[in-house]
């Protein structure tokens, strides 16, 4: 007697769209949800301000405040620009900011770096009692600091002088912790090596210590630039001469002299006379953040 044998019903295969992997349909789609669009709305929320700043300063009065909105201004105006320049000394707190910007930035850095050289390869009793003072002052507002600050430097007769503003922010804790941690990575017979063949301190720290940690110390750099260019509670503080102030501090005149709804323009145009110079030492240092954050990302 024969028998039928029934073939098992085949299962449909999977379409390639449907298969697990890395360009699956489910990869896909978690990739664009978690990764891309909040991303996407991260760039939105901050680029959208800027954008639309930049676009009112070329619109005039009735066109910033007009309703509906108008997103784009029928001609580029830039006498808003003029009316800044005229009402402020612009060009003149744009010197003074680039003199508080290099000075006070580079002491900073250059104090960080010798501070961690020091705390990594110098021997010396309450070496870690040191850092972790510094590490305190990481907790400590610098809001509290301002009364004394204010009363040591005018009794110094620092008012209305570069060094009365640059002096009370020498000191940098982040720089100095950011530039110990990628200095604990440097191999340590390198530095013995120099040190056998008769190198000194000073020799080894810039001859072989601060080349090799160029992204770390660009990195520092760039945070200390742009806390100096943005700098605005201290400068206010100590400074009443409208030829001395920083452009924050001048951009705070130029909102006294042009009060009033009908004078965002202005404003918008002193704003960006502000921040374009530092965006663009942000653009040109920016590949370095990363690379010199990472490299101190080492455990004690």
């Amino acid at each position: 007697m024969s028998q039928t044998t029934q073939k098992a019903p085949e299962r449909p295969r999977k379409k390639s769209s449907e298969m697990h992997g890395p360009f699956s349909r489910q990869n896909l789609k978690a990739t664009l949800l978690k990764g891309y669009l909040p991303l996407l709305i991260a760039t939105l929320v901050m680029v959208l301000p800027l954008l639309w700043m930049i676009i009112s300063s070329f619109k005039l009065r009735g066109e910033i405040i007009s309703m509906p909105v108008q997103w784009l201004p029928h001609s580029a105006y830039g006498g808003n620009y003029t009316i800044a320049a005229d009402k402020v000394p612009f060009a003149r707190d744009f010197l003074n900011s680039i003199i508080v910007t290099f000075f006070g930035a580079g002491i900073k850095v250059v104090l960080a770096i010798l501070t961690a050289y020091a705390l990594v390869f110098i021997r010396f009793p309450f070496k870690r009692v040191v850092f972790v003072l510094i590490l305190v002052t990481l907790m400590v507002p610098p809001q509290i600091a301002m009364v004394p600050n204010y009363v040591f430097i005018v009794g110094l007769g620092g008012m209305n002088t570069y060094w009365g503003i640059i002096l009370p922010g020498l000191a940098s804790a982040f720089g100095t912790f950011l530039l110990r941690q990628q200095f604990m990575t440097f191999p340590q017979s390198v530095t013995e090596a120099a040190e056998i063949d008769g190198a000194s301190h000073w020799k080894r720290l810039w001859s072989i210590v601060v080349p090799i940690s160029a992204p770390a110390i660009a990195t520092v750099t760039l945070v200390s630039i742009v806390y100096e260019w943005n700098d605005y509670l201290w400068p206010l503080v100590i400074i009443d001469d409208p030829h001395m102030m920083t452009l924050p501090v001048g951009l705070t005149l130029l909102q006294n002299v042009e009060a009033g709804s009908s004078q965002w323009g202005v404003m918008m145009a002193g704003t960006v006379l502000v921040i374009v110079p530092i965006l663009i030492v942000f653009a040109m240092l920016q590949r370095y953040i990363v690379s010199g954050l990472t490299q101190g990302a080492v455990k004690d």
